[in-house]
C-alpha cells in the first residue's frame, strides 16, 4: 500500500486555536491517519496564537503580494501538528478570535482574508514546494472551500479534492464586486462555479467544485439533501448525491479518558464506577448546589444559542426542577438566554448552577459529574459532546437529529428488553418533547439496577477515530487513484 499526502486546509485547529468542533476534528484526523500511511499536512492562518505555538519556523516561500500585502508561508511543528502555517500581518495578525474582532462584529476583510488561504492551498496542491505535493486537498467548512475552486480552474494537472462541511449553516456569502479581487477566471462567476444567488458564495464553490462532499455523520449527510436542512444549499447537495457522504467524527480519547482525566478530582472507569460519586459531589460544590446525593443532576456544556436549542430547555425548566433535579450550565453566546439561565439560577439557589463562558477543567467536571448531559439541538452536524458524555457515563440526552441520532441509542422498550440503550432522544425538537424526555430519563434514574447497566452501556461505546480513519483513508486512497488513471 503506497503512502498518501494529505494537505488539510483549516481555519482553526486544536489545540492551538479553537471556537468549536472543527478545530478537534482538525486536530485529531492526522494522527487518526497515520496507521494507515497517510501523511497529514494542516495548513491554516498565522493568528497571533499559531506564531506564537510554531516559534521560528521555517520560510518555505515568500507571496510578494497576497490579498493586500506581502507574506511568507512557514513550515513547522506545533501542538503535535506539521503545519504550514500563512504569515501575513495584514490579515491575521489583530487581537480577537478568528473570524470575529473584540467587538463581537465578522472582521470587515474575512473574504480576502479566507480566499488567501484557498489560494494559498491551492499553490500547494498544484506543487508551489517540490517536497511536499498532496495527492488529496482535505477543505474543511466555507474558510477553506476556495480552495476546490482555484484548483478546479487552475487547468493543470492537480491533486484530488474532498469538501467537509462541519456546519452548512455557515455558508461564506460575500458581494459580487468582491469577485474580482479573487483572482479567478470571469467565467467562475456563474451558476455552475462560485456565483450563488447573485453573490460570492465560498461554500457553494466548494460543494459544487469538490471532487467529493463529506459532513460529520450520515444522519446529517441525509438532512442537509432536504430543504428542511439544506440551508438553501439542498438542491446542489441532491444532484451531487453521488459524491456526497457522512463520515462519523471520533473523539480524542486522550483528552477526554476518565481514568486518566486529570482535570477531574476522581478519575474512574466503567469497572470502577463508584469512584464517579465524588465528581458529582464535586460539581455540586462548583456550582453552589444543594449537597443531596439522591437527586438527579443535569449538565449543559453549550455555546447559548438557537441551533443548540436552549431556548427549548429554558422553557422547561420548571419540569426539571418539578422532578426534583438540578441543573449546571456552562456556556455562552445569545445574551438572551444567558440572562434567562441567570435569572434561573438566581431564584433557584441549590437547585440551578450557571458559569458563564467558557472553562476546560469546568467543562470536563460537568461530564464527569453529570448524572446526564443534555444536548437539546435543532440541528447537529455530529456533535462531540454527547461523544464526551458517553465516554464519561452521563447518560446523554439528545434531539433526534443528525449525529445525535447516530450516536445515542434510545432506551426504547426494545433496548430496555436486549440491553443496549445508552441515553434518551425526543422528537420534534420542541419544549413539549424535551420535558416528556426529562420525565422519561427520571424514570430510569428511579432503577439503580438498569441505570448502572446503561452507564456502562454508554462507556463501552466506541467513540473513537479508528472507524471515521479507516473511511477517509478509504475515500482518499479512492480519489487518488480516479486522478491518478
Amino acid at each position: 500500500m503506497s503512502s498518501l499526502k494529505i494537505l488539510s486546509v483549516v481555519s482553526e485547529v486544536f489545540p492551538l486555536v479553537k471556537t468549536g468542533g472543527l478545530a478537534d476534528v482538525a486536530g485529531a484526523l492526522p494522527a487518526a491517519l497515520a496507521p494507515h500511511d497517510i501523511e497529514t499536512r494542516t495548513l491554516l492562518p498565522g493568528y497571533p496564537a499559531v506564531l506564537v505555538a510554531l516559534g521560528e519556523g521555517e520560510t518555505v516561500h515568500r507571496f510578494d503580494h497576497l490579498f493586500g500585502g506581502p507574506a511568507r508561508l512557514l513550515a513547522g511543528t506545533a501542538g503535535g501538528l506539521d503545519l504550514f502555517v500563512i504569515d501575513a500581518p495584514h490579515l491575521y495578525d489583530r487581537p480577537g478570535g478568528p473570524y470575529v474582532g473584540p467587538n463581537g462584529v465578522d472582521w470587515g476583510d474575512n473574504a480576502q482574508r479566507f480566499a488567501a488561504l484557498g489560494a494559498v492551498a491551492s499553490g500547494l496542491g498544484l506543487g508551489l514546494l517540490p517536497g511536499f505535493v498532496p495527492d488529496i486537498v482535505h477543505a474543511h467548512d466555507w474558510q477553506a472551500a476556495l480552495a476546490p475552486a482555484y484548483l478546479h480552474y487552475s487547468g493543470g494537472r492537480r491533486p484530488g479534492t474532498v469538501m467537509t462541511i462541519h456546519n452548512i449553516a455557515f455558508q461564506g456569502q460575500f458581494p459580487a464586486y468582491m469577485f474580482g479581487m479573487l483572482g479567478l477566471p470571469p467565467h467562475a462567476f456563474a451558476v455552475d462555479g462560485v456565483e450563488y444567488y447573485g453573490m460570492v458564495g465560498y461554500l457553494k464553490a466548494g460543494l459544487q467544485l469538490a471532487d467529493r462532499i463529506t459532513t460529520v455523520s450520515p444522519g446529517y449527510a441525509g438532512e442537509i439533501r432536504l430543504p428542511e436542512g439544506g440551508m438553501g444549499l439542498d438542491g446542489l447537495l441532491s444532484a451531487r448525491s453521488d459524491v456526497v457522504s457522512g463520515i462519523l467524527n471520533g473523539l480524542d480519547e486522550a483528552a477526554w479518558n476518565p481514568a486518566t482525566d486529570t482535570l477531574i478530582p476522581s478519575p474512574f472507569d466503567e469497572k470502577k464506577l463508584k469512584a464517579r460519586a465524588a465528581n458529582k459531589v464535586a460539581l455540586k460544590q462548583a456550582f453552589g448546589l444543594d449537597p443531596d446525593p439522591d437527586a438527579l443532576l443535569f449538565g449543559v456544556v453549550s455555546r447559548l444559542s438557537w441551533q443548540k436549542g436552549l431556548d427549548l430547555l429554558a422553557d422547561s425548566l420548571h419540569t426539571l426542577t418539578g422532578l426534583g433535579a438540578q441543573l449546571v450550565l456552562l456556556g455562552s453566546g445569545d445574551a438572551d438566554l444567558a440572562g434567562r439561565f441567570s435569572w434561573a439560577a438566581q431564584t433557584n439557589p441549590g437547585r440551578i448552577g450557571v458559569e458563564l463562558g467558557y472553562d476546560e477543567k469546568a467543562a470536563h467536571l460537568i461530564q464527569a459529574g453529570s448524572d446526564v448531559l443534555i444536548v437539546p439541538s435543532r440541528f447537529e452536524p455530529c456533535g462531540l459532546t454527547q461523544l464526551s458524555a458517553l465516554r464519561y457515563g452521563a447518560l446523554p440526552l439528545v434531539s433526534r437529529v443528525g449525529g445525535l441520532a447516530d450516536t445515542v441509542i434510545d432506551v426504547n422498550e426494545m433496548a430496555r428488553t436486549t440491553g443496549v440503550g445508552t441515553g434518551v432522544q425526543f422528537s420534534p425538537v420542541t419544549a413539549p418533547a424535551l420535558q416528556l424526555a426529562l420525565k422519561r430519563i427520571a424514570g430510569l434514574w428511579q432503577d439503580k439496577v438498569l441505570w448502572k447497566k446503561l452507564q456502562r452501556n454508554a462507556m463501552t461505546t466506541d467513540v473513537s477515530w479508528e472507524r471515521a480513519a479507516k473511511q477517509y483513508a478509504a475515500l482518499f486512497r479512492q480519489l487518488a487513484a480516479e486522478r491518478a488513471a
